[in-house]
């Protein structure tokens, strides 16, 4: 069983930046993908990001290319999403999920998510 919790999301204006948190516990993230998704009422669950742990191997939504960022602490055991130049867009509940394959995009592969940070952006 791997337990995930995200943090770090909030009220921001269009232009600003947040960092979310996705911390593991009960097993550790070296052997897993994980994978940001996010979700908005009455839309399909939305794939953000992912990163491939062992091999530090990353991919992103055309959406978020250039924009976000996915990275790793290995001692904290947590994932991490920097999300730059947010717009109203990126308006969502974000999850991180874990895998344990690398089908970044698929989230029907992901076994494990977290209970979801709300990210709000005001234009």
């Amino acid at each position: 069983q791997v337990q995930l919790v995200e943090s770090g999301g909030g009220l921001v204006q269009a232009g600003d930046s947040l960092r979310l948190s996705c911390a593991a516990s009960g097993r550790t993230l070296s052997n897993y993908a994980v994978g940001w998704f996010r979700q908005t009422p009455g839309k399909e669950r939305e794939f953000v990001a992912a990163v491939r742990w062992s091999s530090d191997t990353s991919y992103y939504a055309d959406s978020v290319k250039g924009r976000f960022t996915i990275s790793r602490d290995y001692a904290k055991n947590t994932v991490y999403l920097e999300m730059n130049s947010l717009k109203p867009e990126d308006k969502a509940v974000y999850h991180c999920a874990v895998s344990v394959i690398w089908v970044p995009k698929a989230h029907t592969q992901y076994t494990y998510w977290g209970q979801g940070t709300q990210v709000t952006v005001s234009s």
